[in-house]
């Protein structure tokens, strides 16, 4: 067998574009992921001032009510009423354990009325650790 007496000047290298397309889809990902944590925001509500008070230490299993000064409740961003808002903390109580915190947003126009409900379906639920939001009064 005859051996080349000139080996091929070929160097090894590595093919960059899977990796440039996956950089480019991890690019694409956090763009888009960023975006719909965007559209997640609190409707804005007039909180009501608190002259004191304290804060809170941030929960990581806190479900938020809103509640509008039409009377509309929101969990969250989604419209409910209050039957469906007792079904739903019940199914997530159920889903995350006891220490289950309710967090209420309501507008200061909001008359009792529309608040008790709140508290009735928390009540029936089991969630006992219910927070108001309200607004530093300086």
């Amino acid at each position: 067998m005859r051996v080349p007496a000139n080996p091929p000047l070929r160097s090894a290298s590595f093919n960059m574009t899977p990796m440039i397309d996956v950089v480019f889809l991890l690019i694409i990902f956090f763009l888009v992921s960023s975006h719909l944590a965007q559209q997640e925001v609190q409707p804005d509500l007039d909180l009501p001032a608190a002259a004191s008070g304290s804060l809170a230490p941030p929960s990581a299993t806190r479900v938020t009510v809103n509640l509008r000064a039409d009377g509309q409740l929101l969990l969250g961003s989604e419209p409910v009423t209050a039957e469906q808002l007792g079904r739903r903390l019940q199914h997530e109580l159920q889903r995350v354990g006891r220490d289950l915190e309710l967090r209420l947003r309501s507008d200061r126009q909001v008359p009792y009325r529309h608040v008790e409900p709140v508290l009735v379906a928390c009540a029936k639920s089991g969630i006992w650790n219910v927070t108001f939001a309200v607004v530093r009064n300086e």
